[in-house]
């Protein structure tokens, strides 16, 4: 039975959210890394829920839960927030939610930092190049249908420059909302790739200043090597892929989405691979998950449920309609 677009949209939201917790445990850890804290690899929540991370225990930035999401998850309800409001998707109305979320911000993450050391939410971001705009552009992507691509390329900028205006940036967020979309639209792997390349490549040439490389082509190019291997495993994806750039977080987490056909075991290879783990988890789990809505571990979104107290269903409802 074809999901319907609703339950397309809840399970690109619970993707988003289980892949962001479970990411968690793992990121900024090199390969190495997570194989020492987790000797036998990462398989979901490892720990008492609610209890500290073991290498978060006594952080003074903040001691992260197991089971807990993080700014990525914060700032994709934000984003739906604002456009739940206003219909539409605009830098200020954003930025105004933004300004509300509490998670991350602090001196270390300078992009964050500086939009609320500003404290406006119509300031434009100058520069800064991470992945933060893509890590909540879904709603974005939900918004919009693929036949008006440009109309999304448009929102994910105005989604993204509070925080984030350097050109990868733009064209990683791009990418995703359009991935999202197209998944959420029930269309092939192929076509998510080529619809999220296209966004790219489209915010790539509105940009005065082109960049001299392009995220267009290194999705492109990392969709087409990935899609020789035999199998994914995650050794081989930090020894040659690792998430550490804008070049590599993004387009792995679109092509985890699209050639496993699974959010759980996305999240799972994005966990155990390391280096930005839960940005590409919670990309790439709720991309496969809008494709493959059973493909979301039920028992993952209840833990998130009940450590987070996040409510997605009506979010999921009042973007399905505005969709529609």
């Amino acid at each position: 039975m074809t999901p319907t677009t609703e339950a397309r949209v809840l399970a690109c939201l619970h993707g988003i959210a289980t892949g962001d917790a479970v990411g968690k445990q793992t990121e900024n850890l090199s390969r190495e890394d997570v194989l020492r804290w987790y000797p036998n690899g990462v398989h979901g929540f490892e720990g008492p829920l609610g209890t500290p991370i073991p290498r978060y225990r006594g952080n003074k930035k903040h001691e992260w839960l197991v089971g807990e999401t993080t700014d990525d998850t914060e700032r994709t309800l934000a984003v739906a927030n604002a456009i739940i409001r206003d219909g539409a998707v605009t830098h200020p109305s954003v930025g105004r939610e933004l300004l509300k979320c509490r998670k991350c911000v602090h001196p270390g993450i300078r992009s964050l930092w500086e939009f609320h050391e500003s404290g406006d939410p119509a300031r434009v971001a100058q520069g800064h190049d991470g992945c933060g705009a893509a890590i909540r552009v879904a709603p974005v992507g939900i918004l919009y249908p693929p036949e008006r691509l440009t109309d999304l390329v448009a929102a994910a900028r105005e989604a993204s420059i509070p925080t984030h205006g350097g050109i990868l940036a733009i064209a990683a967020a791009a990418a995703t909302a359009a991935a999202v979309c197209a998944a959420v639209d029930g269309l092939s792997a192929v076509e998510i790739i080529d619809l999220a390349q296209r966004a790219a490549a489209m915010a790539e040439r509105e940009c005065t200043d082109p960049p001299t490389t392009s995220l267009a082509e290194a999705l492109d190019a990392m969709y087409r090597e990935l899609r020789k291997w035999r199998a994914l495993h995650s050794a081989e994806l930090a020894a040659t892929y690792f998430p550490n750039n804008p070049l590599t977080i993004v387009p792995l987490a679109l092509t985890l989405a699209t050639i496993t056909d699974s959010a759980q075991v996305a999240i799972l290879l994005a966990t155990n691979t390391g280096g930005d783990s839960d940005s590409v988890a919670s990309i790439a789990g709720g991309i496969a998950g809008a494709r493959y809505p059973d493909s979301v571990h039920a028992e993952w979104s209840a833990a998130v449920r009940t450590v987070n107290g996040h409510n997605l269903v009506p979010v999921a409802e009042a973007l399905t309609a505005l969709r529609r």
